[in-house]
């Protein structure tokens, strides 16, 4: 594969996962779910096949507490119904790649997300 090739492949792959970022990013907003999902959650995710399947394991690891008031189904429907108005069609992810930066965010072990925590969103009882 030449170099030009190969980066035209990351140039788009990047701008699927940005794409997909931001779709799900405004889903979890609209639905007042105060979590933001960066391209390191997204690779911590990466081992696990299917969107719902990696919105089911990132809720019922990181946010339990949601799952009292809302079934686990009924979640991850309402997220992809959301984000694939915006981004139709699956998470692609490519599991070879690690992001450069693996440094943790302030407050936040590696890997996993920043809070969502714009002031006046509604939020889901128990968000």
């Amino acid at each position: 594969m030449s170099h030009a090739h190969a980066d035209r492949l990351a140039n788009e792959t990047d701008r699927h996962l940005h794409t997909q970022l931001c779709a799900y990013n405004s889903a979890f907003a609209e639905l007042g779910l105060r979590f933001r999902w960066d391209a390191q959650t997204v690779h911590a995710l990466a081992p696990i096949d299917g969107d719902e399947a990696r919105l089911a394991t990132y809720i019922e690891t990181h946010h339990p507490h949601l799952l009292k008031a809302y079934s686990c189904d009924f979640l991850c429907k309402a997220i992809l119904e959301r984000k694939n108005a915006q981004a139709p069609g699956a998470l692609i992810v490519d599991r070879g790649f690690a992001p450069a930066d693996r440094r943790a965010q302030p407050d936040t072990p590696a890997g996993m997300l920043r809070e969502w925590n714009e002031a006046g969103l509604p939020a889901l009882a128990g968000a």
